[in-house]
């Protein structure tokens, strides 16, 4: 059986993280995922967003707590659960909520209202940041420091020579 899912959205609120009496750290994040539809009856686009609540446990939501604020763009991956509780009033509730197993923090790190003042390093890798699990990232369980290239000095290449624009070995491949 499988138990999957795959997530991209904004953060709507600011997370909510709590230590336990243990130690361990548990963020709660609600985030929204929207789709649009093209109705073709109608010629419009019509947009659906729904709303998730991702749970992360450790390592997860020290990242969460130092980095993720309203607005920041997420990957998740991890599963659904439903809980059972008992409300004020001792009636039977149900919610399902997403369990991360693994947290990408996406676009540029000009986007996220928390990069401010971050650390060094994260969210130097091209276009976005990539905590995922190719780059040394965020996973459920403890979590690594991105890997950053040496910021070495380049050493000025020669300009390659120009080709004629009407050059019949000039091929797109």
């Amino acid at each position: 059986m499988v138990n999957k899912v795959i997530l991209v959205g904004n953060v709507g609120i600011d997370p909510e993280v709590r230590t336990l009496e243990g130690g361990a750290k548990v963020a709660r994040v609600r985030l929204a995922t929207t789709e649009r539809l093209y109705d073709r009856a109608s010629n419009e686009t019509k947009e659906h967003t729904e709303w998730h609540t991702i749970t992360l446990w450790r390592g997860l939501a020290d990242v969460v707590d130092r980095y993720v604020r309203k607005g920041t763009q997420l990957y998740i991956e991890g599963r659904l659960r439903t809980r059972e509780w008992m409300d004020k009033d001792n009636n039977k509730r149900y919610t399902t909520e997403i369990l991360a197993d693994t947290m990408n923090l996406l676009g540029r790190r000009s986007d996220n209202p928390a990069s401010d003042g971050a650390a060094p390093g994260y969210g130097a890798q091209g276009q976005g940041s990539s905590y995922g699990q190719q780059g040394g990232g965020y996973q459920q369980g403890g979590y690594a420091q991105p890997q950053r290239p040496a910021a070495a000095p380049q050493p000025q290449q020669p300009a390659a020579p120009s080709v004629p624009a009407d050059d019949p070995d000039d091929l797109p491949f």
